[in-house]
């Protein structure tokens, strides 16, 4: 896996406050990769970080992490939903944007190129010309 990757997602793990959560596409969309990358690099490096703050999007985890994560939740104030499999994210949700400014800074020591590439929203990027195509005949 890509060290620099390792290092983006580790360092937006950081920086999520106790008693608050994010979810794997919310790290995601900071870094500019997918949920699915963002758990690969946690299953793999993130047992040194406050991994317990990253969460599925419903904010729940796979039942033996969830018994793993209880007692960090606990002691950070972080409310389970009534049926025991998760966080109320909605409550416990980082702010994002605050996240995301905090991440920018925290990363500006690596070489730009070290930088994931940020997604374009959708419907921004130019469609491609099919073959044989002139223009928009407009």
């Amino acid at each position: 896996m890509d060290e620099r990757l390792v290092e983006l997602v580790l360092r937006a793990v950081d920086l999520i406050p106790p008693g608050r959560v994010a979810a794997y596409g919310d790290l995601g969309r900071i870094v500019g990769i997918g949920p699915r990358q963002v758990g690969a690099v946690m299953s793999r490096y993130g047992d040194g970080s406050t991994w317990w703050r990253v969460t599925r999007a419903s904010g729940g985890f796979s039942p033996d992490l969830l018994e793993r994560a209880r007692p960090h939740w606990l002691e950070e104030g972080i409310a389970l939903r009534s049926n025991g499999r998760g966080c109320r994210i909605e409550e416990h949700r980082a702010d994002l944007e605050q996240l995301e400014r905090q991440w920018r800074a925290g990363v500006a020591d690596l070489a730009p190129g070290d930088r994931a590439p940020r997604p374009e929203p959708r419907g921004s990027r130019p469609r491609p010309r099919r073959a044989g195509s002139r223009g928009s005949g407009r």
